[in-house]
């Protein structure tokens, strides 16, 4: 990951450069080494029983979890290692394409335990899944959409880089399911349902200095009801075990000793507000039970960044003498890091949205404390204002929205802070 600099000085010895990674599967989220990857053949051959058309068993077991129908009959599965060693090619040390018996080349690689098609980066940038939780009408959905939208058009930029969809299926549902509804018809996205799968999105951060590692980032939204069911996570929250980062979303009217007073400041448009509330605290109480229980010390060391959705709904709390907020609050400044992660602005930042917590949900935060290892605090705002009846009345002004993300990609050793890696 990050380039570990010697303390003493003296000569510098060169790490060997990495060229191949893990994979974790971005459809189960099984890891394995990019050698044991299988392919699907470019082609059929009907007389031949091995190249046929034919039912793929362990894709099917894999959709037939989610509910889904089975694949119809689909090109053979082929083992690359029962051809010539010249029939497979690689690069940077990864095998990415073979040619079959029939010297016809293949380049869709599968994941080996559910058939599901692989990113082409896969084992050759290491996998990165970032989990996106917390309770249902946090707006899981809409911050994934305006931090995606950020990342590909202002913090990639802002850091020599460019963050680009895996390919243009991950493209096109983006654009349709989330971005098109958002930033061209100005309305809400639907809240992702309990009961339909989702598939994940992929995009590669790519530096455009060569020696920096680029990353694959697989973006999860996963619906906030089934967030506290046990059920529901053990069969569509597995990747939050393997993820690398977390980002943890609170709603403030979740928060019970403000939500009244937060929805009484608001003007006579009111904007869209539901009438039933989960307690974030019972998605740290189920996620304790389901895995993070079995960690040594019932503790996570993935690196978790709790933010304050909708932060742009605590102006109504900010007074000078106000027990909650001030109105010079860091919280409804705009900071955008370039270059490097700001310490200073982090820490004001993390300090004034802990003791925010401390004051409106002393129990929630004690609880993200006795399970996260490794957590700090932020505070954002998708939209920069609050829909009335699901429609969006101003340009959408995002505010801090990427510095959750770029927190994690500072502990992850990506990128750099004013003081240097640390």
């Amino acid at each position: 990951m990050g380039l570990f600099k010697s303390l003493f000085g003296g000569k510098k010895e060169e790490a060997p450069v990495q060229k191949k990674f893990p994979i974790v599967c971005p459809h189960c989220f099984n890891k394995f080494s990019p050698d044991t990857v299988v392919f699907r053949a470019a082609h059929s051959k009907e007389e031949d029983e091995e190249y046929c058309l034919q039912e793929d068993a362990k894709l099917n077991e894999y959709l037939e979890r989610f509910g889904l129908e089975g694949s119809e009959e689909l090109e053979a599965v082929l083992n690359p290692y029962l051809v010539p060693a010249e029939n497979r090619h690689y690069v940077d040390d990864v095998l990415i394409s073979m040619k079959d018996k029939y010297n016809v080349e293949t380049k869709k690689r599968l994941c080996p335990y559910c058939h599901n098609d692989l990113p082409y980066s896969a084992g050759r940038a290491p996998s990165n899944i970032i989990a996106i939780i917390g309770a249902s009408q946090v707006g899981k959905s809409v911050y994934m959409a305006s931090l995606i939208n950020t990342l590909e058009n202002v913090t990639a930029h802002n850091f020599e880089a460019a963050c680009l969809p895996i390919n243009s299926d991950t493209s096109r549902r983006f654009r349709s399911q989330y971005l098109d509804p958002l930033f061209l018809q100005n309305s809400l996205i639907e809240s992702t349902q309990k009961e339909r799968k989702q598939e994940p999105f992929i995009f590669q951060f790519k530096f455009k200095d060569p020696s920096k590692e680029p990353l694959s980032l697989v973006f999860f939204d996963v619906a906030g009801e089934g967030m506290v069911e046990e059920e529901y996570l053990d069969l569509y929250a597995n990747h939050i075990r393997n993820a690398e980062g977390i980002l943890f979303l609170v709603d403030p009217l979740q928060l019970s000793t403000i939500r009244r007073k937060l929805i009484l400041n608001q003007d006579d448009n009111g904007g869209d507000f539901t009438s039933q509330y989960q307690e974030s605290r019972d998605v740290v109480v189920t996620l304790a039970e389901h895995f993070i229980g079995s960690q040594e010390d019932g503790k996570t060391s993935i690196p978790t960044a709790v933010v304050i959705t909708k932060s742009d709904m605590l102006t109504s709390l900010a007074e000078e003498e106000g027990e909650y907020i001030k109105p010079n609050s860091n919280v409804f400044e705009n900071y955008i890091h370039k270059g490097y992660f700001n310490l200073n602005e982090y820490e004001n930042i993390n300090g004034e949205v802990q003791r925010f917590l401390e004051k409106v949900d002393l129990a929630f935060k004690d609880a993200v404390e006795v399970h996260f290892k490794n957590v700090s605090y932020f505070a954002v705002s998708s939209l920069g204002q609050n829909p009335v009846e699901g429609k969006l009345e101003k340009v959408i002004q995002p505010m801090r929205i990427d510095e959750p993300f770029l927190w994690l990609l500072y502990k992850l050793g990506y990128i750099s802070s004013n003081e240097g890696v640390r």
